[in-house]
């Protein structure tokens, strides 16, 4: 991979990266999409990094579809398809203790509950750039959280590469596309589009300059009457992932919650003008 993609510098193409656990879907062709309107040559990745997993048999219960996923593959313009194996990007004799604090933006909102799982990010996202030394790296928005620790392990490592977002891609009713969806019954299927629904709703009453506080405590309240267990709702600086204050211009609304076996995760943007508010009523 290395030796393919230096080729494709020395020629002065541009290459662009787009990481991936695998299982393909809709929401990855677009990533790769908007990488090749960015790059002459495009790379995606597919390796299910065990470090990010904080429980062993949700790593276990993943959707392995390599197969299927390179015949999706060839019918789609991407240059290579990295597939590395676990010895090859951790070999059995490197020191394992090695790894990357992942600092405040790591243990905030999903780092919450999900202890080590950004340190695992930050550790694979650096191998595989270090790898394909892409000029620009495309991420979905789905995964704020882990967008804005990217951006930063970037920064802080002086890494030559362009972060590039892609919007959430929805299904008709809102769900964002995910792996994990898979894991929802037929029955929470028909239920999965209110979290989208409950993000939209405080949207709109932040945009009325109901007190971010109230939005979070009735957000909470509607999921778990619907049957949702949350495990956050919360407004945040777009920016710096803090906690949203009167001053806060560009908001996140983020919310991660649990229906059945599916942990599903999902956020809206919102722009504000500065006005009165504030965390309390």
């Amino acid at each position: 991979m290395r030796a393919l993609a230096a080729s494709w510098r020395w020629q002065q193409h541009r290459v662009a990266l787009v990481p991936t656990l695998g299982n393909i879907h809709c929401a990855h062709l677009a990533l790769l999409k908007q990488a090749l309107q960015l790059a002459d040559k495009v790379v995606l990745s597919i390796f299910l990094n065990p470090l990010q997993f904080d429980q062993r048999q949700d790593f276990i219960n993943y959707p392995r579809t390599q197969e299927r996923d390179c015949a999706q593959l060839a019918e789609h313009d991407v240059d290579a398809v990295f597939m590395p194996g676990q010895d090859d990007m951790y070999p059995p004799d490197d020191d394992q203790s090695i790894s990357i604090d992942s600092g405040r933006l790591g243990k905030m909102l999903c780092g919450a509950s999900r202890d080590q799982h950004f340190n695992g990010v930050a550790v694979v996202v650096m191998k595989l750039l270090q790898i394909v030394q892409p000029q620009v790296a495309v991420f979905g928005e789905k995964d704020y959280q882990q967008l804005c620790l990217i951006r930063h392990i970037v920064r802080r490592f002086n890494v030559p590469v362009d972060i590039v977002s892609h919007p959430i891609v929805r299904e008709a009713d809102g769900l964002a596309c995910s792996s994990r969806n898979i894991y929802l019954t037929a029955e929470q299927r028909k239920n999965a589009g209110f979290l989208y629904q409950t993000l939209l709703s405080a949207k709109h009453d932040l945009q009325a300059g109901i007190a971010a506080a109230k939005i979070e405590q009735r957000a909470l309240q509607q999921l778990q009457d619907h049957g949702w267990r949350p495990d956050y709702f919360s407004i945040r600086s777009a920016d710096t992932l803090a906690p949203a204050d009167a001053s806060c211009k560009n908001c996140i609304v983020a919310a991660a919650a649990h229906l059945g076996q599916a942990r599903l995760i999902d956020n809206v943007l919102v722009s504000l003008q500065p006005r009165s508010r504030g965390r309390a009523a």
